[in-house]
């Protein structure tokens, strides 16, 4: 048959043994509905997609991208950002430390950040702690005030949960909540390093702000919150059942924080401690050293 139609074996076989593409399209569909369906229509195409290749579905992203239009399954996006932070305070300004580290491992790297989620009737204010190796949400706090307390009880909560070794370096804007005595009491009883960024430079602080879009994107504005209580609850259930156990990171090699963390072995003290200390030098500072 092969010699009479003029066609190869091999192209026979790959005829003999694919899919019907109906049949391709409706088990591609049906697993991109699952997978955005299970992560509340969290994920983009770039996303769906890992998760489809990592159930055995190889997949283009244009492909995926395609389907999730028809199907109506893109991604909730919406809204602006809104400026929280007061700098102007007669406190102590840090050195930007962070800008020159080259972290290695956890707990070398704390970023801490504030932001504002509007309720039907009032505005409450969420702070986070965030580590900045594995990008895990390790500290968090809700309250209506902006005062100190509210950082202060996220700090307290990645202590008690993370237990750093002296040495760590704790990053954050220049904000009166970060700057004031108590806060800074509490970095130093635990023998924490302060670190703030620069004025007008909020990428020292990427990974909060990418956070902070993330939750404001795929939780905030996709319900509607009864009161500071059932916002507190789905904030709950979105760090620490969502993001930090689940949810693929683009800057982790589409791995969750928890998985990254498991992936990379833990070092010794002394490999933390110098590793925490390790910086780079900024091509300014080689060219005055030539």
């Amino acid at each position: 048959m092969c010699l009479l139609a003029q066609v190869s074996r091999a192209s026979y076989y790959r005829w003999l043994a694919r899919k019907d593409p109906p049949e391709e399209d409706m088990t591609v569909r049906q697993a991109i509905q699952e997978i955005a369906l299970a992560n509340h229509r969290r994920y983009g195409y770039r996303r769906i997609t890992v998760a489809l290749r990592r159930r055995g579905l190889l997949v283009n992203k244009k492909r995926v991208q395609k389907l999730m239009q028809q199907d109506n399954l893109l991604a909730i996006r919406r809204r602006k950002y809104i400026l929280t932070t007061d700098s102007q305070h007669e406190f102590q300004v840090y050195l930007n430390i962070a800008a020159r580290m080259e972290v290695t491992a956890i707990d070398q790297l704390w970023v801490a950040d504030l932001t504002y989620i509007r309720l039907k009737a009032e505005f409450v204010y969420l702070a986070v702690v965030i580590d900045r190796f594995s990008r895990r949400v390790v500290g968090w706090a809700l309250d209506r005030s902006l005062a100190a307390r509210l950082p202060l009880a996220a700090l307290e909560q990645a202590i008690a949960g993370r237990q750093p070794r002296p040495g760590l370096v704790h990053h954050s804007d220049r904000g009166i909540q970060y700057a004031c005595g108590d806060y800074g009491k509490m970095l130093e009883k635990h023998g924490i390093i302060p670190s703030m960024s620069r004025p007008a430079n909020p990428w020292d602080n990427a990974a909060c702000e990418s956070f902070m879009s993330t939750l404001k994107q795929e939780e905030i504005y996709c319900h509607q919150y009864r009161d500071l209580e059932d916002l507190r609850t789905h904030v709950n259930e979105f760090i620490g059942d969502y993001y930090n156990r689940l949810r693929l990171h683009s800057a982790l090699g589409y791995r969750s924080p928890e998985e990254f963390e498991q992936a990379c072995a833990a070092p010794s003290t002394e490999a933390a401690i110098a590793a925490a200390m390790k910086y780079f030098r900024s091509p300014a500072a080689e060219n005055r050293m030539e």
